[in-house]
Parts: structure tokens; C-alpha cells; sequence
């Protein structure tokens, strides 16, 4: 005999009823678990502050830090966490951020696991405050922290964003700082040479890691989107929706440089979008040509009198050169 499941014979409004106490429950969970790893970031602050002032005194060196993690694996043997390493890296965490109060709640909210990352593989205060915010705005796990920071969003993104048309320069920063100059695919795996269909098909395979890469803003609406236009059916490559910008966001594949009359296609989409597709509440569309490669005076004099928003962006296959990008960070700065 088949049992049923009680949930199934409840009345609706019960259900309802009893989902509120659920939810209730899930919510206090969270925040438990939210104030558990805030004590613990607060624990490792004022253990690493101790060993950087004691230090700093001259009372402590190596072979201190070193007896005391020793001290707490005999006398407590069910601490975790504390070996000689941990403590040297606890310290590293204190005297990274003491300095700069503003950073102070930021840390707070992220695991130990994510700060780690941060504080050991930035080189600087602004690449830090970099991650910790995108990591609060993303709610990125460890391993797509780690892809970021491998793969340079950080220098990319204040190197980026000049490729842009006359329309979309006017925007706010808000706007603009929604997409990249360039774009990293190294999870692809594409051979150097390869064809458009193996781009948009390898994106959308790994539709995970290309949404990781574009901002989780991004939600895919379709490939090969059908724009009919008059008598004729065009498609356009990928087609998203950006939540915080409430707009369409069209995407043309280019395995080949940058030429001018992609512009004009890219355009026309837009065009389309916004005739026949986009809501009456929804922002006007935004395009992003993707090219292999371009070059940046013929892109500024196409895009020059561009009347729609658009922007052009360069994709790779492979992880960028994270030296040079700092070096052409450090000109940028210094210029």
C-alpha cells in the first residue's frame, strides 16, 4: 500500500503557513552561522594582532610563535587551526588591514578561507578592497574567488572599459562598470584556431564559468536568438538580461579582428531588440561585440558616432599575463 506525503493532503493555507515557520528556520540558521564565522574572523584578528605587537616589542620571534603553536596542540588538543603557519598568517591577516578601518566590516562577512586568498595574493590595499567587495556583491565560493583573481579582473577592469560608443561613454559608471574591455575563456579549452559555432557552443556548454566571467548579474535568455524583420529572420549570437541594469544585453561572436561593418550588424539587433522584444518597463539594449582581436583607433573612429549602446571587447583563450597587466596598471597610475 502506498503511503502519501503528508504535505500533499495539508490544506494550502497550512502549507503556507507551515513554509513561513520553514523559512523562519533557515533564516536564523544563516544568521547563526554568519555570527559564528564573524566571532572566528574577530578571534584570528586579536590572536594575530597579540603576535604583531609582542613581535614588534622585540619579546617574540620565530622560534616564540612556534613554541606557542606547539603550547596549544599539547594543551588543546582540539583546537584546530592554530599551527605555527596559521598564527604567522593571522598576524599577516592584522597587519594587512589594521591600517585601513574601512575594510574592517568587509572581512568580517567573508569565510577565513575567502580572506586568505585575498590577503596573501593581492598586491595591493585597492586590488584587496577589489575582491572583498566583488566577493560580498557576487557571493562568490572559494573557487570562483580563485578564478578571479587568476584571472585578473581586478587589473582588467580599471584597465577596461575605453572601447566604448559616443551613447554609452554618457552612461554612469554604474552602467559602464557592468562589463569588461576584455574577456578571459580559458575554460574552454579552444585550440588557437577555432570557429564561431565552437566559441558559442563551448559558452554555452560552460554557461556556469562564462556567467562567472561576465558577472552574476547575467541571466542567458537564448543562443541563436530569431529576430524577424519584415520578411527576413535574423539571429543573433547570444542574447542575456542584466538584472541590475533591467535591460537586454546582445552578444556577437568574432573569431577574427575587429572590423568595422560588425558594428553596423551588432546595431541592427539592437535596433530589433528594442522594437519588438524588449518591455515596456526595460532600459534600452545593450550590445558587446566580441572580437579575437582589435585595433584600438579603428574601434575609437567606429565607435565614434555611434548612436546605440554598444561596446567592443577582446576575448582570449588563455590566462592573461597577470605581470604585464600590473605593469600597464603601474603606467596608468603613474602617467
Amino acid at each position: 500500500m502506498a503511503f502519501m506525503n503528508s504535505s500533499s493532503i495539508l490544506p494550502v493555507q497550512k502549507q503556507q503557513q507551515f513554509t513561513i515557520v520553514i523559512d523562519l528556520i533557515k533564516a536564523a540558521r544563516a544568521r547563526a552561522i554568519r555570527a559564528v564565522n564573524t566571532e572566528l574572523i574577530d578571534l584570528y584578528w586579536n590572536v594575530g594582532r597579540y603576535i604583531s605587537e609582542r613581535v614588534a616589542a622585540a619579546e617574540w620571534g620565530e622560534s616564540v610563535v612556534l613554541e606557542l603553536a606547539d603550547y596549544l596542540s599539547r594543551t588543546e588538543p582540539d583546537l584546530r587551526g592554530f599551527s605555527n603557519k596559521n598564527l604567522w598568517r593571522m598576524k599577516q591577516f592584522y597587519e594587512t588591514y589594521k591600517d585601513f578601518p574601512k575594510l574592517s566590516p568587509m572581512v568580517r562577512v567573508l569565510s577565513w578561507t575567502h580572506n586568505l586568498l585575498i590577503f596573501s595574493r593581492c598586491k595591493s590595499i585597492e586590488e584587496m578592497e577589489f575582491y572583498l567587495s566583488l566577493c560580498q556583491k557576487d557571493s562568490l565560493s572559494k573557487r570562483e574567488l580563485d578564478r578571479q583573481i587568476s584571472t585578473s579582473v581586478f587589473e582588467r577592469t580599471m584597465l577596461g572599459n575605453t572601447k566604448l560608443s559616443a551613447l554609452l561613454r554618457v552612461f554612469p559608471s554604474s552602467v559602464t562598470d557592468c562589463f569588461k574591455d576584455s574577456y578571459v575563456f580559458e575554460f574552454l579549452n579552444l585550440p588557437e584556431a577555432h570557429g564561431e559555432n565552437e566559441l558559442q557552443q563551448g559558452l554555452v556548454r560552460q554557461l556556469k564559468n562564462f556567467i562567472l566571467e561576465l558577472g552574476k548579474d547575467f541571466l542567458f535568455v537564448g543562443q541563436e536568438y530569431k529576430l524577424q524583420v519584415g520578411n527576413n529572420d535574423f539571429y543573433l549570437d547570444l542574447l542575456f538580461y542584466h538584472r541590475a541594469l533591467q535591460c537586454l544585453v546582445a552578444f556577437e561572436l568574432k573569431v577574427d579582428k575587429f572590423k568595422p561593418e560588425y558594428l553596423g550588424q551588432l546595431n541592427f539587433y539592437l535596433e530589433a531588440l528594442d522594437r519588438d522584444v524588449k518591455k515596456s518597463n526595460e532600459k534600452p539594449s545593450i550590445g558587446i561585440l566580441l572580437c579575437k582581436d582589435r585595433d584600438t583607433e579603428t574601434v575609437e573612429y567606429a565607435l565614434s558616432r555611434s548612436l546605440s549602446p554598444a561596446m567592443v571587447a577582446e576575448y582570449q583563450t588563455q590566462l592573461p599575463d597577470k605581470k604585464l597587466l600590473q605593469q600597464k596598471l603601474r603606467e596608468l597610475f603613474e602617467s
